[in-house]
C-alpha cells in the first residue's frame, strides 16, 4: 500500500457574491420597461378635465390610444429625453421632445437640484460648516444633554431645508469618540447623527429633494403646506431629541444597561472632549451668516404668504410676495455658490471646479427625476395614467379626508423601500396621488406631506440607505442593536405622523 498522502486542494471554492439592492437609476430602468410592457394590457381611458387641468371625479371612460407599436416603442426610447425636456400637445395630450405646447418633462428640477449641488460643495469646502459644528460640540462638552440636543438640533435644521443625510457620515470621527468621553456609548452617537438629521429629512419644510421635487410633481408651490410641516418638525424634532437624551441618561447612570456594550479602550476616551475648540474665523462666520441668509431668503420667496396667514387658498398674494419656483430657485442657488465663494475668498479656479463638481456629484439623483418622469410620459401617451387613477379611485370615494391622508402615508411605505430614490419615488408617485386628493377633497399639499412622511420614516431604519448602514459602521454598532434601540421610536412616530396628516387634512 502506498504511503503517499494526496495533497489536499489550497483551492477556495469560488465566492458567490452577495446579493447587493439594486441603485435607483437601475430600478427605475426596471421600472421604465415594466410599465412600457404593462401599457400594452391596461386599457386607455381619459377623465374630463377642469379649468386648471384637474381631473373631474366620475368623468372616466375609454379611448383609443392611437399608438402603434412603432409610437410605443419609440416612447420607450425617448423616455429619458421627454423626462428631461419633452413638451405636451395641448390639443392631443402627447409628450414629445419636437411638439408644441407646455414643457412636461422636469428640466426645471433638474438644474435646480445641479445648483443645489454646486451650493452645498462650496459651502463644505470652506469647511465653516464642519467647524461650526465642531465648535459647538466642544463648547457644550461637559453638559451632555444640552449637547445631544444642539447637534441633532443643528442636524434636523439642515435636514428639513436642503437634506442633510449623507454629509453626516463624515462626523462619526468628531461625535463618537465625544459622546464615549461623556460616559455615553457608541449608540448614543448613531442616534444623536441619524436620528437628528432624518427626523428633519422626514419632516422636510423645503427640502428641495423631497419637499421640491414632490411639489413639482403635484403641480402646486414649493411653500404650500410648509405651516402644517414646520409644526411637524417642531413636535417630532422635539419628541426624538427626548428619545435619545433619555436613553443616554440611562446608559450613564447604569452602563450595563447599554445595548451595544463597550469594547477596548471606549472608556478611556477623552481625547475628544480636551481637544482645542475649533478655531472659526471671521470668514467662517460670514460663511455660515451667508449660508442661513440664502436658506432664510429661499423659504421667503416661495411661501404663498396670503394663503398661509389667512388660511384661505384663493386669498390674493401679497404686493411682497415673489412665488418663486424651481427656475428663479435654481438661479438663486448658482448666484449662492459664487457668493459664498467670493465672501470664502476661494478664487475663480478653485471656485469654478467646486461649482463643476457640485453639479457632478449630484447628477445621480438629478438623473433619476429624470428617468422618472420618463416613466411618466409613457404612461400619458399610452393614456394610461387616468386608468390606474380610475381603479383606485373607489379607495377614496366615501372615506373621510383624514382617513385618505392615513391611506395615503400608508401606501408609501412599501413604495419607499421598493424605491430607494426619494426624488425618483415622488416623481412616480404625485401624478397618481395628487388627483386622488382632488378626489377625497384634500389639499395636495397635504399628500405631499404624507408621501415624504412615509418615506422619510423609512429611511431611520430600512438597510437600503447609506446613511444607516454606513453610520452604524462606522460608529461600529451592529445593525440589530440599532434596529433594537430605535423601534419604539418608530413606532410612536407613525402613530404621531398618522395623527398630523389626518388633521391636516381635515383643516387645510
Amino acid at each position: 500500500m502506498s504511503t503517499t498522502e494526496t495533497p489536499r486542494s489550497t483551492e477556495q471554492p469560488p465566492h458567490r457574491p452577495k446579493f447587493t439592492f439594486p441603485s435607483a437609476l437601475t430600478v427605475l430602468a426596471i421600472v421604465t420597461i415594466a410599465v412600457w410592457l404593462l401599457a400594452f394590457l391596461v386599457p386607455s381611458g381619459l377623465y374630463d378635465r377642469n379649468a386648471s387641468g384637474a381631473p373631474i371625479q366620475g368623468t372616466y371612460h375609454r379611448v383609443d390610444s392611437g399608438q402603434s407599436f412603432v409610437d410605443r416603442l419609440n416612447d420607450l426610447f425617448l423616455a429619458p429625453v421627454n423626462g428631461l425636456y419633452g413638451v405636451q400637445d395641448q390639443k392631443t395630450g402627447q409628450v414629445g421632445p419636437d411638439l408644441a405646447g407646455e414643457l412636461y418633462g422636469s428640466a426645471g428640477v433638474f438644474l435646480f437640484v445641479l445648483a443645489i449641488g454646486a451650493f452645498i460643495t462650496v459651502v463644505f469646502a470652506t469647511g465653516a460648516l464642519d467647524r461650526g459644528i465642531g465648535r459647538l460640540a466642544h463648547r457644550l462638552r461637559e453638559r451632555g444633554a444640552l449637547l445631544i440636543a444642539g447637534i441633532m438640533v443643528v442636524f434636523s435644521v439642515l435636514g428639513t431645508v436642503e437634506g442633510f443625510a449623507e454629509e453626516t457620515l463624515g462626523f462619526y470621527g468628531l461625535i463618537v469618540p465625544l459622546m464615549l468621553a461623556l460616559g455615553y456609548d457608541r449608540m448614543v452617537a448613531v442616534g444623536t447623527i441619524i436620528l437628528g438629521a432624518g427626523i428633519g429629512v422626514l419632516c422636510s419644510t423645503v427640502n428641495p429633494f423631497a419637499t421640491g421635487v414632490a411639489s413639482s410633481a403635484a403641480d402646486i408651490s414649493l411653500g404650500d403646506g410648509i405651516v402644517l410641516r414646520f409644526v411637524m418638525w417642531v413636535v417630532l424634532t422635539a419628541v426624538t431629541v427626548a428619545y435619545v437624551i433619555r436613553y443616554a441618561r440611562r446608559v450613564r447612570r447604569d452602563p450595563e444597561r447599554s445595548l451595544t456594550g463597550f469594547l477596548p479602550g471606549d472608556r478611556d476616551q477623552g481625547a475628544a472632549s480636551e481637544a482645542e475648540e475649533p478655531e472659526l474665523t471671521g470668514l467662517h462666520k460670514a460663511v455660515l451668516v451667508s449660508m442661513g441668509l440664502v436658506f432664510a431668503f429661499m423659504i421667503f420667496s416661495v411661501v404663498p404668504w396670503a394663503s398661509a396667514l389667512t388660511g384661505d387658498a384663493d386669498a390674493t398674494p401679497y404686493g411682497f410676495e415673489l412665488g418663486w419656483s424651481f427656475p428663479q430657485l435654481a438661479a438663486l442657488f448658482l448666484c449662492a455658490a459664487v457668493l459664498i465663494g467670493l465672501v470664502a475668498r476661494l478664487g475663480e479656479q478653485k471656485l469654478s471646479s467646486l461649482i463643476i463638481q457640485g453639479a457632478a456629484d449630484f447628477i445621480s439623483p438629478a438623473l433619476v427625476i429624470v428617468l422618472a418622469r420618463g416613466v411618466t410620459v409613457i404612461m400619458n401617451n399610452s393614456k394610461i395614467t387616468d386608468t390606474v387613477l380610475h381603479s383606485i379611485e373607489g379607495i377614496v370615494k366615501g372615506t373621510s379626508s383624514g382617513v385618505f391622508a392615513i391611506i395615503v402615508f400608508v401606501v408609501n411605505l412599501p413604495l419607499a423601500f421598493l424605491i430607494p430614490s426619494t426624488s425618483g419615488h415622488a416623481t412616480l408617485a404625485m401624478p397618481i396621488l395628487a388627483p386622488l386628493a382632488d378626489f377625497a377633497g384634500v389639499s395636495r399639499a397635504v399628500v405631499v406631506t404624507a408621501w415624504q412622511a412615509a418615506s422619510g420614516w423609512m429611511n431611520l431604519w430600512v438597510p437600503t440607505t447609506a446613511v444607516t448602514i454606513g453610520g452604524v459602521a462606522l460608529a461600529k454598532v451592529g445593525y440589530d442593536k440599532y434596529l433594537r434601540f430605535v423601534w419604539p421610536l418608530l413606532a410612536l412616530l407613525f402613530l404621531m405622523i398618522c395623527g398630523f396628516v389626518a388633521l391636516g387634512a381635515v383643516f387645510t
